[in-house]
C-alpha cells in the first residue's frame, strides 16, 4: 500500500506509522479494499474508510497511474458503499483536493454533493479540500 501510495501523487500522503495505526487502533472500524491486477500478484488500487457511527469517512483512495481510466476507482468505491450501506452507515463523505478533477468526477458520478471547502487545507502544493457527502438510505446507484 506505501509504494502504490508514494508513486501516485494526488493520493493522500501518510506515514509508515499511521498506516500502522490504521490496523492497531482499538475501537475503530475501518474498511480497507484492495485491487489487484489481472494476474492477481501487483495491487493497483486501494481504498481506507473509518466508520464514525453512524457514518462513514474515506480516508483514503489511490489508483496506480497506470490502471486509472480502467474502472478500478470505480469498482473500489462501489465496493465501499456496498459494504457501508449494509454496516447500516446512513452517510459516506470525503475531502478532495480542489485540482483533482478525476476524482471529483468519480464521486459526482457515484452521488456525492459537494458540501463544503476547507481552505488551504493541503499542503505541497497549498490547496483549498472540497467537501463531499453522500446519503446511504436513498436507494444507491452504484452502477
Amino acid at each position: 500500500m506505501i509504494r502504490l501510495e508514494r508513486i501516485c501523487p494526488t493520493a493522500a500522503h501518510w506515514t509508515e506509522q499511521q498506516y500502522r495505526d490504521l490496523f492497531a487502533t482499538q475501537g475503530s472500524i475501518r474498511a480497507a479494499l484492495m485491487a489487484q491486477n489481472n494476474e492477481g500478484a501487483e495491487p493497483v488500487g486501494f481504498l481506507i474508510a473509518r466508520h464514525l457511527a453512524p457514518d462513514w469517512e474515506l480516508e483514503n483512495i489511490v489508483v496506480a497511474g497506470e490502471s486509472r481510466r480502467s474502472g478500478v476507482g470505480t469498482q473500489l468505491m462501489q465496493a465501499f458503499l456496498t459494504q457501508a450501506k449494509q454496516m447500516k452507515g446512513e452517510s459516506a463523505f470525503l475531502e478532495v483536493r480542489e485540482s483533482n478533477t478525476a476524482a471529483r468526477a468519480l464521486y459526482e458520478r457515484l452521488g456525492f454533493q459537494p458540501t463544503g471547502r476547507r481552505k488551504s487545507y493541503y499542503a505541497a502544493p497549498l490547496e483549498d479540500a472540497v467537501l463531499y457527502s453522500k446519503g446511504l438510505r436513498e436507494d444507491c446507484n452504484l452502477a
